[in-house]
């Protein structure tokens, strides 16, 4: 699709189809041109709620409010509605902002390009969006003045996040079959090549070298061999530097302490953490963010063999400390394990984050809708958290304690992968990350556990069912904050 902002008046615009959002009931707006029409149908304007009037060539979709999350999810509520409609190819719609503030329009595109997505790679029919080109007029429905620059820059901010979502999504959606650490390698090369950043891809042998041992266990059974991805953009004179790492099982059988059937389905989303770390560096480079960032990504398939990791053994991490397997389904954190490790030796960061799908415990706590962050910086916590919000995710902090911490004790090894208790799963996995975090970074790193909203079997909000890409908007919105805070700083 191809936006186009324009100062022309709404009713000055030739579009095939006009999009109308109903705010709070406003049914007497000028936007609204159809009162009689929406009220015999029943139409009541509560949020996300839509009206198709074919015979008008107008939809109606209510929003609560003028907030970007809002109108973010009623853009894809529209578009769903109208995309396979072939005799619509073009669309027309006003700006909704909150006194001018354009992030409102950024909020709109990203919408309209998130709600778009359909993944039907293994469909023998393939769904077709009709809509080539969207108007956007700076007509704006509070009367407000609106600047066209600012305007422009986030509209082409919003194009850029979601498409780099929308990439996340296509990855994770990919079966196992197909995308395996090999191919997340090539995947990763391709976005380098494309988009400007520089690309190293670590393999068996180069692990081996690297002493990253739990990788190499958790890998060792699958006959896809285990890669290490990293990424980098660096712009001249940055601003700071983050480190992003992400969990990459791109297939999670449980290994010997295997899942039960109905687990195992869904589990190629099990990459979703590494293929947002894809996503947010591609989208990072193509808006030229003023920071160096360096992705990391541990691209592993856990399964069973002969050969494969038991519980009982003690694996020696990269950084020295040895590791009781008690359960080799918590693999998750023994690949993060080293990869982070191996993350603060190539960079002294500023910043450092780590997103993975790392526990079912945490989608038990929240839902399926919310990330936890977890870390040792309370302040570091809540601007991730913050930020996600804003960026139209859902995040919630979690703490660490000292007695969820003595539960992680093993009386043969360092640590245990897992807890001595069923409770609080999410925050153990987060505190044994902690041991692999160096004293220059404890304060700087932040997990981010995206277990919960990172794929979802029905649709919710922007998102379709199965993979969100969940991470990429949040982190991109926290690097911009970031920025921001560097400057000033």
């Amino acid at each position: 699709m191809n936006f186009e902002l324009t100062l022309a008046k709404v009713e000055e615009i030739k579009a095939d189809l006009e999009v109308i959002f109903v705010c709070e009931n406003d049914f007497s707006h000028r936007f609204v041109k159809d009162k009689e029409l929406l009220e015999k149908s029943g139409f009541k304007a509560s949020q996300d709620e839509v009206s198709l009037l074919i015979e008008k060539d107008r939809v109606y979709v209510g929003i609560k409010n003028l907030e970007g999350k809002h109108i973010r999810r009623a853009s894809a509520q529209a578009i769903s509605t109208i995309k396979n409609i072939k005799s619509y190819k073009s669309i027309k719609v006003a700006s909704y902002t909150n006194k001018g503030c354009t992030y409102g329009i950024r909020a709109m595109v990203e919408g309209f390009v998130l709600g778009s997505y359909s993944f039907d790679r293994y469909k023998s029919t393939k769904s077709k969006n009709s809509i080539k080109k969207i108007f956007i007029s700076t007509d704006d429905y509070s009367n407000a003045s609106i600047d066209i620059t600012n305007a422009s820059i986030q509209l082409h901010k919003g194009q850029i996040i979601a498409s780099s979502t929308n990439l996340t999504r296509d990855i994770v959606n990919t079966t196992p079959d197909d995308c395996y650490p090999k191919v997340m390698a090539k995947i990763a090369k391709d976005i380098a090549k494309e988009s400007n950043l520089e690309c190293n891809i670590l393999k068996v042998k180069d692990l081996k070298k690297e002493d990253m041992n739990a990788l190499l266990a958790v890998a060792r059974a699958s006959r896809h061999k285990p890669r290490v991805i990293h990424l980098a953009h660096k712009p001249k004179k940055p601003l700071c530097k983050i480190s992003i790492i992400g969990k990459g099982l791109t297939y999670d059988s449980g290994g010997l302490s295997l899942k039960p059937a109905d687990f195992m389905v869904t589990m190629k989303s099990d990459k979703s953490g590494g293929s947002a770390v894809l996503g947010i560096l591609q989208a990072v480079s193509q808006l030229n963010l003023p920071i160096e960032v360096h992705g990391f990504i541990g691209a592993v398939e856990n399964m069973i063999g002969g050969d494969a990791y038991k519980p009982d053994d003690v694996l020696k991490a990269k950084n020295g400390k040895t590791i009781e397997v008690r359960n080799t389904d918590a693999e998750g954190r023994l690949v993060l394990a080293d990869v982070l490790c191996y993350a603060q030796e190539q960079l002294k960061a500023d910043y450092i984050f780590d997103l993975a799908t790392l526990t079912g415990a945490c989608v038990v706590g929240v839902g399926h809708y919310t990330s936890g962050v977890m870390g040792n910086n309370q302040q570091l916590k809540d601007m991730v958290a913050r930020e996600a919000k804003f960026s139209g995710e859902l995040a919630t902090t979690l703490d660490f304690n000292d007695y969820l911490e003595k539960t992680l004790e093993s009386k043969i090894a360092d640590i245990s992968n897992i807890s001595n208790t069923r409770y609080g799963g999410a925050i153990t996995a987060g505190m044994f990350l902690n041991n692999f975090i160096d004293e220059h970074h404890k304060e700087r790193w932040a997990h981010i556990d995206i277990a919960g909203p990172a794929f979802v079997e029905h649709n919710w909000g922007e998102n379709p069912a199965g993979a969100s890409g969940a991470g990429v908007r949040m982190m991109v919105k926290l690097i911009e904050k970031l920025s921001l805070k560097a400057k000033h700083d």
